[in-house]
């Protein structure tokens, strides 16, 4: 069994494809897929912990819509885990807890979020796969 594959998602349209393609890799190799939400908390004062109950709660429900719609019906061992701070910290931190065989990301993660990537690319040793929003 390979080590497991990291996909980041922001439940764009490609990091929607890109989970289509973790999900067909993981059935492949016969490994654990593990998809990554991230958000940044930016309110201050009292709204900062209103704001993370309705990232997390948005977060949950469009997961499990995409897991009645993908991952049900599949043999792949996965879980889902939503974390608060820069996209490019949270997949380092989780790529030294945790062995990774391969990143998935969207394109749309990649563009949107150019500083925050090439830092990613700077300091990532696992090999990176980005997904476009349409796969042939």
């Amino acid at each position: 069994m390979m080590n497991g594959i990291l996909c980041a998602t922001d439940f764009s349209i490609s990091s929607r494809e890109a989970i289509k393609w973790s999900i067909r890799l993981a059935e492949k190799l016969k490994t654990h897929l593990t998809i990554l939400y991230t958000y940044r908390l930016l309110k201050q004062n009292g709204e900062a912990l209103d704001f993370k109950r309705k990232m997390e709660s948005d977060a949950i429900k469009n997961f499990g819509l995409l897991k009645a719609e993908l991952l049900s019906g599949t043999t792949v061992s996965f879980d889902f885990k939503i974390e608060v701070g820069f996209i490019d910290d949270r997949i380092e931190e989780h790529s030294r807890n945790n062995k990774i065989s391969f990143l998935v990301m969207g394109k749309s993660m990649t563009v949107r979020n150019k500083e925050i990537f090439d830092e990613l690319i700077d300091h990532l040793h696992t090999p990176l796969v980005i997904v476009p929003e349409t796969i042939e």
